[in-house]
């Protein structure tokens, strides 16, 4: 599934399965809770991270998804640098700014900027907390968009 839903986002394949996948991670949290690295691998564990991420079509799931995966980083189970942009893409989604400045808000005067941050002058220790690197190099990723 994760395979999948990268082909739909490089453009590799022309087809959004978003609702077929998150149908079935529904289905898989219906019967197991989050499904983390103790219950399908690390590998899994990120697929089914991925597939909530991109489930924007469905805000509640997202949300139901974000709770169970808290649950399981705080067991050390699930990766917290992915629960850090599922937490930002449900506070996008749910019209709140972002916490750690994961989503890519657009180009502004030819540079990458991030969607709204919540607390922007903490955002370097919170990122840094969760392992992620730091705002301004995670943003030049984007330049690219901001040149074409």
């Amino acid at each position: 599934m994760a395979e999948a839903d990268q082909a739909e986002r490089t453009g590799k394949v022309s087809t959004n399965n978003d609702a077929r996948r998150t149908d079935r991670l529904r289905d898989v949290m219906d019967k197991h809770g989050w499904p983390d690295a103790r219950l399908v691998g690390a590998d899994g564990a990120s697929a089914a991270w991925l597939i909530a991420q991109h489930a924007d079509h469905d805000v509640a799931f997202q949300r139901r998804a974000l709770g169970l995966m808290c649950v399981a980083v705080a067991a050390g189970a699930a990766d917290a640098t992915e629960l850090a942009y599922l937490e930002d893409r449900v506070a996008v989604n749910s019209g709140r700014p972002q916490i750690y400045g994961t989503q890519f808000g657009g180009c502004e005067d030819g540079r990458p900027v991030p969607r709204p941050i919540a607390d922007e002058a903490g955002v370097h220790e919170r990122r840094a907390k969760v392992g992620l690197q730091p705002l301004d190099g995670y943003l030049a990723q984007f330049q690219d968009a901001c040149d074409e």
